[in-house]
């Protein structure tokens, strides 16, 4: 099976249209961290990384992203570092999830705010006011259901529409509230401040956020530069290399430049139901195959009324990432992330397959 070391050999071997399209979005490059160990390590560093010689010399893989100045190092040795800051307290997360039943949140409409129209109701779910406001516009999808791992498809279509809902309340009342984001943050690991399983929502005034912002103008250089869809080229990249793949109409991509652990985009012309149905797959694949406790996901949309700026040709694009071992206490986010590239230690390669059988056996 291939690795993410062996990505640059990968694409040398590409045939030449194929090598350029990747090489057009992607610069690739490899180097070898080595160190000198004491003889007083080895059997620690054996019984740590299960291999002396893989710690001596290490591959590195750094990939950037030169369209939207993404980029990721990648060192699947970091998976096995030793950690000194597990939490010895840490309760079993049945257990966390059982002993924070009855929260404000199983009891929404009587312990949560609602916004000035109102709330959005669906079958599952039901929005309120967040209580400390990202933005003058900053609603909650709240799931009926408490665990916030234990969902269904017909459920994750709820919430998003629910949303939805919320964000067509939000235009109605402020025409100029105008550019929706949703958000998934799923337990404490991902930024969650409850337990209880819900949805976070905002709508913005004067132009998106700045990440969604800076991808739509890098999206309209590309097309200025090469002619051609910045959207459609980086899914025709990631499937040259085996990343991509789609469901239904939804592209699905194990995405290269990650900004953390198993990151996967969705990309669709509309936030229709294969689009929805595809969401929830993910989410369940990355649970019940990769063990997946706490994640984000995020969904980049157009804006919800016309604006003077050029939306033509973005589509609806969610990120989802694994935010790591909820037992310990160290943050997976540090100065590295923050200031200079994603470090990552998951295999985009390997993340691949396993969505690919996923997706297969869930059809």
């Amino acid at each position: 099976m291939l690795e993410i070391v062996n990505l640059p050999d990968l694409v040398t071997s590409l045939p030449a249209e194929k090598r350029a399209l990747v090489t057009r979005i992607f610069h690739i490059s490899a180097a070898t961290g080595s160190l000198v160990l004491p003889e007083s390590m080895r059997n620690w560093i054996q019984e740590q990384f299960g291999s002396v010689e893989l710690v001596k010399r290490q591959k590195i893989v750094k990939v950037t992203n030169m369209i939207t100045m993404e980029g990721t190092l990648f060192n699947g040795l970091r998976t096995s570092r030793p950690m000194q800051v597990r939490d010895k307290s840490y309760v079993e997360l049945n257990e966390i999830i059982a002993q924070s039943q009855g929260d404000p949140f199983c009891r929404p409409r009587d312990m949560t705010p609602e916004d000035i129209f109102g709330r959005a109701a669906g079958k599952h779910c039901i929005t309120a006011s967040n209580v400390a406001k990202y933005d003058m516009f900053h609603g909650l999808v709240i799931f009926d259901e408490h665990d916030p791992l234990k969902f269904s498809e017909e459920e994750v279509d709820d919430y998003i529409d629910t949303g939805l809902s919320w964000a067509a309340e939000v235009n109605r009342a402020d025409h100029d509230a105008k550019y929706f984001f949703l958000m998934w943050n799923c337990l404490w690991k991902s930024g969650a401040s409850m337990v209880h399983g819900h949805l976070q929502l905002t709508m913005s005034r004067d132009m998106h956020y700045a990440r969604i912002e800076h991808l739509r103008r890098a999206a309209l250089a590309y097309k200025r530069t090469y002619g051609s869809s910045y959207f459609e080229d980086l899914f025709d990249a990631h499937l040259c290399l085996g990343l991509a793949m789609k469901n239904d109409e939804t592209r699905v991509l194990s995405y290269l430049t990650p900004i953390k652990e198993k990151e996967v985009l969705l990309i669709a012309d509309t936030l229709d139901r294969s689009f929805k149905k595809t969401v929830y797959k993910v989410i369940r694949c990355l649970v019940d195959t990769l063990g997946t406790a706490s994640f984000n996901l995020a969904v980049y949309m157009p804006p919800m009324s016309s604006t003077d700026e050029d939306w033509t040709g973005f589509p609806v694009v969610a990120r989802i990432i694994d935010r790591g071992d909820l037992s310990t206490r160290t943050a997976d986010i540090a100065a590295m992330e923050l200031y200079a590239s994603s470090v990552v230690s998951s295999d985009p390669f390997k993340l691949a397959q396993s969505l690919r059988k996923y997706l297969a056996k869930s059809c």
